[in-house]
């Protein structure tokens, strides 16, 4: 049996700065970047806080001229298009987006738009041509505070269209990476439990779907498994109290943004996208709710027909990191849907029904799911599985 690996490629990340504290490097980073800066946020959490004050405080004695922006819930084209019409002529040298994974993916295709002036839409996947974004990105940094997305790993954007005919879409692009990624675990411990229960939901989605990815490779298969060690660590299947430790859940989700760009998605994320454009779910409740049941198909449907899969001894692998309890025991595919079962029991993760989905809506959800998550999941579901999967969340 050859041990040889197999041939892989790893795309560009940025610089990347973590720890507990590590905050206090943001301004001397960013003035190194110019002296002119936007500052996109969510609608209001973050400058509630003590860091707000801070960073305000350190930014006027480094003389940086900063304006500010909020964006409210996941960013639209209309909210990018308002922001870049509004600051393009005002010399901004720098794009700052401190916030959950919506605040950093407007503050990314903002940064990569006020130059160039033109519409997000002409550039969003699967709705403009992405191919025709030539840049140039002003530079972005990328401070999350909530676990979850991992945006501040990507070079993705996902603008979302909501309502009927909606859509849920990816500016990508290399020149939309952040230059700086900095994580600093104490912005977390602010986030209301139900924030944080979707963050964890949604960083662990990532993890598995890209572990279990046919693009997988030695490299992402290495992350991603750190990753799910980190979250079995910070992780508390509790809606009330869902983090054990912030910094495990942290790393876990820069983790997991890492192993996504590099190996891509799966069947989860492939719902998740028309669940939040068409229906207006949160997307790490979307993740969680279709969770277990999609690695269920998965396994169910690898054993049926591709059962030498090295998908299947990938779900076995994770739950034994997942249950560090019983690592001593082989378990099965199968135990690790039962633990991903028990956790959405337990977290009392609503059911599609819950968000106003009935029966008639699924072939809408199903037609809509065919994006680049259900390429990479570990193999091709038909329509009426697809349709199966859910109206067990139903």
């Amino acid at each position: 049996m050859s041990n040889q690996l197999n041939p892989f490629g790893v795309a560009a990340l940025p610089r990347i700065v973590f720890g507990k504290g590590v905050f206090d490097q943001l301004v001397p980073a960013v003035a190194a970047l110019g002296n002119s800066l936007l500052i996109v946020t969510g609608s209001q959490s973050f400058r509630a806080t003590g860091y707000w004050l801070s960073l305000v405080e350190q930014l006027e004695e480094a003389g940086v001229r900063w304006r500010q922006v909020s964006v409210k819930g996941e960013p639209s084209p209309h909210q990018v298009d308002q922001v870049v019409a509004e600051y393009g002529g005002e010399g901004i040298n720098c794009v700052l987006a401190i916030g959950g994974g919506s605040a950093l993916d407007a503050g990314k295709a903002i940064a990569g738009l006020l130059t160039c002036q033109r519409p997000v839409s002409d550039f969003l996947e699967g709705v403009g041509r992405p191919e025709d974004y030539t840049g140039p990105a002003v530079p972005f940094v990328a401070v999350p505070t909530t676990a979850g997305t991992g945006s501040e790993l990507t070079r993705n954007a996902v603008i979302t269209q909501a309502g009927p005919g909606g859509f849920k879409k990816s500016f990508r692009d290399d020149r939309l990476l952040p230059r700086l990624a900095l994580v600093d675990p104490s912005l977390l411990e602010s986030c209301p439990a139900s924030v944080m229960l979707g963050n964890a939901l949604d960083a662990v989605t990532q993890l598995l779907e890209a572990y279990a990815s046919p693009r997988a490779s030695a490299f992402t298969d290495a992350l991603a498994a750190d990753g799910l060690r980190a979250f079995a660590l910070g992780f508390r299947p509790d809606p009330d109290h869902p983090v054990r430790d912030f910094s495990q859940l942290a790393y876990a989700a820069m983790l997991s943004g890492i192993c996504l760009t590099q190996a891509g998605l799966g069947s989860v994320h492939g719902f998740a996208s028309p669940l939040g454009a068409f229906f207006g779910i949160p997307h790490g409740m979307a993740c969680g709710t279709m969770l277990a049941a999609c690695t269920e198909a998965n396994i169910r449907l690898l054993q049926a027909r591709e059962p030498v899969s090295p998908a299947l001894a990938k779900y076995r692998e994770v739950w034994r990191i997942l249950t560090p309890e019983g690592s001593g025991d082989t378990g099965s595919p199968e135990a690790l849907a039962q633990l991903l079962h028990h956790w959405t029991e337990a977290c009392h993760v609503p059911r599609l029904s819950t968000f106003g989905i009935s029966q008639a809506d699924l072939p809408t959800i199903v037609a809509a799911s065919g994006g680049n998550s259900m390429r990479t999941n570990p193999l091709v579901l038909t329509e009426s599985e697809l349709l199966l999967v859910l109206e067990q969340r139903l």
